[in-house]
């Protein structure tokens, strides 16, 4: 009797165990299908500060004002040099239109107007065609003393967006996500250092490679001579 009253006993523990070990299942099977579906929800979320700054080739509009006073009489020294700075990255191969704008009404017109033909002067003489050089005007105030000559001209350039975006809290990490503005400075810096956007579409071709300087390499190489010998002080 003791014998049939033990199994008796058992019998319902080994049921509840069975019944938990299927919601243990159970449980394990939907946080796994939980964590799947959030991996997909969060990965598709771009996360990366070159997806969100992309930096791209575009057209841009390079500008220099250079402010003119009332008494001057065609470009000072100091305009001739942040000009010719400015011109050193026009292209002259591609050769685009070099806008020069005037002041008119301005206290200064008559000095800008002068200083302004000066200016296309140097733009010839740092390579900027003469076909290619426009002379205009726009209105100013007549309270204006030193009112700029505007020198513009397109260029191709690496540019991204502008920073500055802040549409989140920065305390708001739960999602461990980079915030918005994450990268856009690093971006900006890299894509002002290109000096040649067509590097970032593809490698350029080889150069021709320096026959003589070849030619005096291999001839140390095999003297022995390394040239690094007589710097060397023991």
């Amino acid at each position: 009797m003791s014998y049939v009253a033990s199994k008796t006993a058992r019998a319902p523990a080994t049921g509840v165990r069975i019944v938990l070990a299927v919601a243990a299942v159970s449980l394990l099977a939907g946080c796994a299908a939980f964590q799947k579906r959030d991996s997909i929800t969060v990965g598709a979320v771009p996360d990366d500060y070159r997806t969100n700054h992309p930096i791209v080739i575009a057209e841009k509009q390079e500008t220099i004002d250079l402010p003119v006073g009332a008494g001057d009489r065609g470009a000072t020294a100091s305009q001739r040099q942040s000009l010719e700075g400015f011109l050193s990255t026009y292209d002259k191969t591609a050769a685009p239109t070099l806008n020069i704008v005037t002041p008119s009404g301005s206290a200064n017109s008559a000095a800008a107007a002068e200083t302004a033909r000066d200016f296309a002067h140097i733009a010839k003489q740092n390579g900027v065609p003469a076909s290619r050089i426009m002379i205009a005007s726009y209105q100013a105030s007549p309270q204006e003393v030193s009112a700029p000559v505007r020198v513009s001209f397109a260029a191709m350039r690496a540019q991204t967006d502008k920073c500055g975006r802040w549409p989140d809290d920065l305390l708001q990490t739960s999602e461990n996500k980079h915030y918005a503005n994450f990268g856009c400075s690093y971006q900006n810096n890299i894509a002002a250092q290109i000096a040649n956007p067509s590097d970032l579409l593809g490698p350029r071709k080889q150069s021709p490679i320096d026959a003589a300087n070849r030619e005096k390499v291999i001839n140390d190489y095999q003297a022995g001579d390394s040239g690094f010998g007589e710097n060397i002080d023991f």
